[in-house]
């Protein structure tokens, strides 16, 4: 702006000096042309000179506005129908995040008729036809996001999506693939390959297709390991049905090298290695484990691997568990049952009054009611405790963190909604959802406020795509 002014000034003082240069110098011009001969003052001709450019210069802008009008029209009522297009496309996806169908989808009409294939407008096409429930429309939708490179990318998911509800595992996976090669980086299509196929059982696949993922940086070291050691535990599942203990038994050890906070993993190394007639290593097993996440399968395994069926050298391994961890109230727990096993209710009392203390959960008060019963018969004491259960704190268990489902025991893929490596050891919340519960609706895909979508179990056929919870 200062610019401007100077050189408008610069302007200004140039056409003063000039001026009062010819003032200062008078004079007359002769002009003779044609017979005619016209005389005037030097000035006089030098304002004539000024008065005919500036009405050169006008007409020309006037002719040049009269030959671009009809384009300049045509511009601005382009940009008029884009800014009309944005404006009801910006106003469709509101009222998608606020769940509003017949809004979207009439905002979705108006700016695909504005934009004219833009691709949010087609995006908005597909989710307004997703709230509407018109899967179709929605499919169309996402198939016409295939033609353009910008697009290309999110129709694969919502295509993926679709698939999903279906239960069509196969066009979803190939979708995840197309999707993976487009953009090799991403995320969620390499872990929805894995996901796929190890929600299918294809443990192998699954782990070739997370070393893809991690070569292509994907998903982090942290979270390569600890799915690939999810996977190896089911391969080793899987060598054990088959009968191919050696084959089972590498597994579980590269399980638990690459993660040794998983328990299944430490507990099938344990027994394998007990098996094999290791007992030292089996307790290594157990120990590293136990000291990264202590956990009650553990605690079973570690008395278990001492391969003795003599209560008081139960008690003494159990024993062995407590000094590891004096402040791990499954070891207490342990410590009392095997006390109970050996009729040694005194030890079972105090170690079951150290684990109500440092976790009061139902199943020390069970084995509290449990251990009165075995010492004093069904009295008032067991009954005292059995009151107490009603309102102690739940038990931990194996939760789901895609749909909140509690499992009886760790799994790869989550029994109820297929989601891969999304159990967690967690006290279940009062937010536990169960079974019956429904699911997110069909706009849940792109909708801001959506959770990560999850892979459909073989009898849940309208479940969206897996997210992520650690084990």
């Amino acid at each position: 702006m200062t610019r401007r002014w100077l050189w408008f000034f610069a302007k200004v003082a140039l056409l003063v000096a000039v001026a009062v240069w010819l003032v200062r110098r008078p004079g007359t011009v002769s002009i003779e042309w044609m017979g005619w001969q016209v005389e005037m003052r030097l000035a006089v001709l030098a304002l004539a000179v000024l008065v005919l450019m500036a009405l050169a210069v006008g007409l020309y802008r006037v002719w040049r506005a009269l030959l671009g009008g009809p384009g300049l029209w045509r511009r601005g009522r382009a940009s008029g129908r884009k800014e009309k297009g944005y404006r009801a496309l910006n106003q469709g996806l509101v009222a998608v995040a606020a769940g509003d169908a017949d809004s979207a989808l009439k905002h979705a009409r108006k700016a695909e008729a504005l934009l004219e294939g833009a691709p949010l407008a087609l995006l908005l096409s597909a989710q307004a036809a997703q709230l509407q429930g018109d899967e179709g429309a929605a499919e169309r939708f996402f198939q016409a996001m295939l033609a353009g490179k910008e697009t290309a990318f999110l129709g694969h998911r919502g295509l993926l999506t679709q698939a999903l509800k279906r239960g069509d595992r196969a066009v979803a996976l190939e979708h995840a693939r197309q999707a993976q090669a487009l953009q090799p980086k991403a995320e969620w299509p390499a872990s929805a390959v894995v996901e796929l196929e190890a929600a299918s059982g294809n443990w192998l696949a699954a782990e070739a297709a997370l070393d893809k993922a991690q070569r292509a940086q994907a998903i982090t070291p942290e979270l390569a390991r600890r799915r690939r050691a999810a996977l190896l535990v089911e391969e080793c599942r899987a060598d054990l049905a088959a009968g191919r203990l050696e084959e089972a038994l590498q597994d579980a050890q590269k399980a638990h090298d690459l993660y040794p906070a998983s328990v299944p993993a430490a507990v099938h190394l344990a027994k394998l290695r007990a098996r094999s007639g290791n007992a030292k290593a089996a307790s290594r097993a157990i120990e590293q484990a136990w000291k990264l996440s202590p956990h009650p399968d553990l605690a079973d395994a570690w008395v278990d691997v001492a391969d003795t069926q003599d209560p008081i050298a139960r008690v003494k391994r159990a024993e062995a568990l407590v000094a590891l961890d004096p402040r791990a109230a499954d070891a207490h727990v342990a410590l009392a049952r095997a006390g109970m096993d050996a009729r040694l209710w005194g030890l079972a009392r105090t170690h079951l009054e150290t684990a109500r203390t440092l976790a009061p959960t139902a199943r020390v008060y069970r084995l509290l009611a449990e251990l009165a019963r075995a010492e004093h018969g069904d009295g008032p004491q067991a009954r005292e405790w059995q009151a107490k259960l009603a309102s102690a704190a739940p038990d931990p268990a194996w939760v789901c963190g895609s749909c909140g489902t509690q499992a009886h025991g760790w799994a790869a893929v989550c029994p109820h909604c297929g989601g891969f490596d999304t159990q967690a050891w967690t006290t279940p919340g009062p937010t536990l959802r169960l079974a019956a519960q429904a699911d997110e609706g069909p706009a849940a895909l792109f909708s801001p406020t959506s959770r990560p979508t999850r892979l459909p179990a073989p009898s849940d056929k309208a479940a969206p795509l897996v997210g992520q919870a650690s084990q």
